[in-house]
Formats: C-alpha cells, structure tokens, sequence
C-alpha cells in the first residue's frame, strides 16, 4: 500500500476508532471514483469520519440531511 494511503490511514484512525475496514473501503471507493454512502446507527461517527476524510484528502466537504419526502430535485 501507498505511504500516503497509509499515513492519511493512520491519522482517520486517531480520529475515528474501530472503524479500519470502514476507512479503507471508503479509500478504495474514492481512489476508483466511485461514491460512498454512510449507514450506520445514529452516533457512531458517520459524520466525523466524512468530515476527516476530506480534510486528510484536502477535498471540500458537504453534508446532507435526507428525508423520507426528499426529490432529486431538491439538491
């Protein structure tokens, strides 16, 4: 694996504990250019570990709040 990977691996890990197999998916998908979606129970990080990811990566970050009503067109 790529230093840089790695590096920027281990600081989301300080970040965000318990979650390796998480983050190195989510690199996989953002290296191949693909998107990720983030599901999980209320309060475990989802958002932090976004968060961190773009920061690490030097990418903006943008969150959105989906509802059961929510439109494509609405983004």
């Amino acid at each position: 694996m790529n230093t840089d990977i790695q590096h920027a691996l281990q600081q989301l890990n300080t970040l965000i504990l318990g979650k390796e197999n998480v983050l190195q998916q989510l690199f996989i998908a953002v290296l191949a250019g693909g998107h990720v979606l983030l599901e999980d129970v209320p309060g475990v990080g989802k958002t932090t570990l976004a968060h961190g990811v773009a920061a690490v990566l030097g990418l903006d970050y943008r969150r959105v709040q989906f509802t059961n009503d929510m439109l494509p067109s609405d983004l």
